[in-house]
């Protein structure tokens, strides 16, 4: 691949600063990491957002956790037709292979992804509703929640509840995989749908009695 470019030198010095301190200190661990093969006891399906810091918010080292991260961290619903599905593929390993017992789906605050599908509800983002992008189509799976926020005359606050809404719309759509539901339903499997906020730092939980998300 003629395009491909050397590594950019900041991050080539933070890898030599990694592998002699990090890596030299926990050297056994990794090449246990390595020999023995990945146990996580959960699935992190989080943004692609730089700010959302999956294993700094929960303490976790290499190995806890499998991620999976897309925009607005959703989840489509179960469709099986051949195509490729990469989101589908990582829940699908997870849960038939590595046999997570969690599944967590994390979304936050101020995510452009959920801001694109409002805009789009809104028509203020044509671009996002041609054919050929990505983005656009991706967010069609959150657009059927608009209805629930639409009301809302604060955007930022609409902004805020289409967030969650997102978190909720693919807890249902995880629901749709059979997999998942005959895990849940053997309660091999659990799913939760958290929320957290970037700049303050909470964290809160998806409560479906109350039908509502609580602080942790």
């Amino acid at each position: 691949m003629k395009r491909a470019r050397p590594l950019p030198s900041y991050l080539v010095q933070r890898y030599h600063g990694w592998k002699a301190t990090t890596y030299a200190e926990n050297q056994v661990w990794y090449r246990r990491l390595a020999s023995e093969g990945q146990r996580p006891r959960a699935m992190v399906i989080s943004c692609c957002d730089s700010r959302v810091h999956v294993t700094s918010i929960f303490g976790a080292d290499q190995g806890e956790f499998f991620i999976h991260r897309n925009v607005a961290n959703l989840v489509p619903p179960y469709l099986p037709d051949g195509d490729h599905h990469g989101t589908s593929a990582a829940v699908e390993y997870a849960v038939t292979v590595l046999k997570v017992a969690h599944l967590i789906v994390l979304g936050h605050s101020q995510c452009g992804g959920v801001k694109g599908c409002l805009d789009m509800c809104k028509g203020h983002a044509p671009q996002l509703e041609v054919k050929e992008s990505f983005v656009g189509r991706w967010m069609d799976i959150l657009k059927p929640k608009y209805e629930h926020v639409a009301a809302i005359a604060d955007e930022d606050e609409q902004v805020r509840q289409l967030e969650k809404h997102a978190v909720v719309a693919s807890l249902e759509n995880l629901m749709t995989f059979p997999f998942i539901t005959s895990a849940v339903d053997d309660g091999t499997l659990s799913l939760h749908g958290l929320w957290t906020d970037i700049g303050e730092g909470g964290l809160q939980c998806f409560d479906p009695a109350a039908d509502r998300f609580v602080p942790v």
